[in-house]
């Protein structure tokens, strides 16, 4: 790839300078795309498909008239690469950028913007010109706690990803430290896939992938083989994992509208027993994604007859509870109270659901609340020792928060009795220091005035 540090690329020579200098970088070599490097970047790893990457651009007409800059705006621009997101000529140049490099894009209208233009700025089937500076790219976050992250190696075909219960046919290469520990093709439902000891994390990212998608995902031990590690792969506990997949083939699970009420509740039963086996064995991750599939498929249902819709009632009710006993378990305490409230809704009085709730605001520090739980379980159900010893320990956690008020305040209002006092005999000092000055100046005058009074 040449370089060019020197050569303007403004003017109507544009299109020569750059069929002698640059490189054609779409993928079908139409020369649509032709681009110069003026500054090469660093060696390493280049973007790939789906990265988040952050960009400085001008961009010109042929004219030389700058359109657009982030340079002005003084704030780089960020996007997802190959989503779409921006001009094809961004998606695909960026894609044979390095980290740090700069370059000069002369790109043909299908690649920029195309017949239309753009009003005011940009004519109709006009080349522009863009600067482009690659300033750092990172891999796609999956998550919203950054645990799954995402390259694209190869980018797959159509719109359709697989769904909660779809079963998959992918290649797997497991590495940890770059240690290879998992080669292997495998078909297994997502949802279950921890069935084939393939980690969570893989199971998750099926929903993002497309057919024929290759990519590379990083999983942090939530995702991957959490605390216990994985002694059949030599897997310690607590590691970062690597996992590139394939996704070769996939049939799609019946979604919540393809499905009549009565295999609802036929598949919500399977499902059911599914979720229970999880959380016993405590893969309560995997079990929440059971439950909340019964949940997707029934909390919108009526059921036409009393048993339909005590069926419904119970799964729902069923469904909540676990929800909350697994978020509890994970620790992840709002939306055990979100499940609670969901029972509650249902069932005012559920004891199970006002006990689990009480539990998850204890942990929150949130005392009186959970007292309040508390004592609603022993209005449901007076002989509840557990909730009793609950109701002392939100008592005594409440008397030591108090302590802790009473001492924190005490000594708060000791220090500013304290600066008070400090402050006031500081304005008494300088008070009294005043009075004598003007004592003085008084005692001066007077003498001043009697010697001018006697006689020369």
């Amino acid at each position: 790839m040449t370089t060019d540090t020197e050569t303007s690329m403004d003017g109507h020579s544009a299109p020569a300078v750059f069929a002698a200098k640059g490189i054609d970088v779409t993928p079908n070599k139409d020369k649509g795309l032709i681009k110069v490097i003026k500054r090469r970047g660093v060696d390493g790893d280049r973007p790939m498909i789906g990265d988040r990457v952050t960009v400085h651009y001008t961009g010109k007409l042929l004219s030389g008239k700058k359109f657009d800059s982030s340079r002005d705006r003084k704030e780089p621009f960020c996007f997802n690469l190959g989503k779409g997101q921006v001009l094809k000529a961004w998606d695909i140049s960026v894609l044979s950028m390095q980290r740090g490099e700069l370059c000069t894009l002369l790109c043909r209208p299908e690649y920029a913007y195309g017949e239309a233009g753009k009003p005011d700025k940009i004519p109709p089937n006009s080349l522009v010109l863009f600067e482009m500076e690659l300033v750092k790219f990172e891999a796609e976050v999956l998550t919203n706690d950054g645990g799954i992250t995402r390259r694209i190696k190869v980018k797959g075909d159509g719109y359709s990803n697989p769904n909660d219960g779809a079963a998959v046919d992918v290649h797997l290469e497991g590495s940890c430290g770059g240690h290879l520990f998992d080669c292997r093709d495998v078909r297994f439902i997502v949802g279950e896939a921890e069935d084939k000891a393939v980690p969570l994390g893989v199971d998750r990212a099926m929903a993002q992938m497309q057919k024929g998608e290759c990519c590379v995902l990083y999983l942090k031990p939530k995702y991957g083989f959490g605390r216990e590690g994985k002694p059949e792969f030599k897997i310690g506990p607590d590691k970062d994992i690597v996992y590139e997949v394939t996704l070769k083939d996939f049939q799609r699970a019946k979604e919540s509208w393809e499905m009549d009420l009565n295999e609802k509740l036929e598949s919500a039963t399977l499902v059911k027993l599914k979720g229970n086996q999880y959380a016993k064995t405590g893969w309560y991750n995997q079990a929440v994604i059971q439950y909340q599939r019964i949940v997707s498929w029934l909390e919108m249902e009526c059921g036409t007859g009393m048993e339909q819709q005590k069926r419904i009632r119970e799964f729902l009710l069923t469904s909540h509870l676990n929800l909350a006993l697994c978020f509890l378990r994970l620790k992840e305490f709002s939306q055990v109270v979100e499940s609670c409230n969901k029972v509650i809704e249902l069932d005012e009085s559920n004891e199970k659901a006002l006990y689990r709730r009480g539990e998850a605001r204890l942990l929150c520090n949130e005392f009186s609340l959970a007292m309040t739980d508390f004592q609603q379980v022993l209005h449901v159900n007076s002989s509840n020792r557990a909730a009793r010893a609950q109701i002392s320990i939100c008592q005594g956690k409440i008397r030591e928060h108090h302590e802790i008020d009473k001492r924190t305040y005490a000594n708060m209002f000791q220090k500013f009795a304290e600066h008070d006092a400090k402050v006031g005999k500081m304005k008494k000092r300088k008070w009294n220091q005043g009075l004598k000055s003007n004592q003085n100046g008084e005692v001066g005058i007077k003498r001043r005035r009697r010697s001018q009074e006697c006689p020369s």
